[in-house]
């Protein structure tokens, strides 16, 4: 069973395994990473509020400004999520 390896974060412990269990979720119904993608972004925003940002893929840059206590990174086997708020 896949495993997430968080990198780096500001979110909370409960939000942070809210985040985990949405994306391996995710993961077990898609395969497209844009699928992937879209899956959490639709779940956060419906749970969390809007305006949530979902970046799946194996090789990416960012650099991006999100609103505090609402970013995460981390790897689920070959991909890397970067998930993030902004107001």
């Amino acid at each position: 069973m896949l495993t997430p390896s968080l990198v780096a974060s500001d979110v909370t412990p409960e939000l942070r395994d809210e985040i985990f269990d949405i994306s391996l979720d995710a993961l077990s119904k898609f395969k497209l990473e844009r699928e992937i993608a879209a899956m959490i972004k639709k779940d956060l925003d419906v749970k969390y509020g809007s305006t949530w940002h979902v970046i799946v893929g194996k090789s990416f840059g960012s650099y991006v400004t999100n609103e505090k206590g609402h970013f995460i990174y981390f790897y689920i086997g070959q991909f890397a999520f970067l998930v993030f708020k902004t107001a």
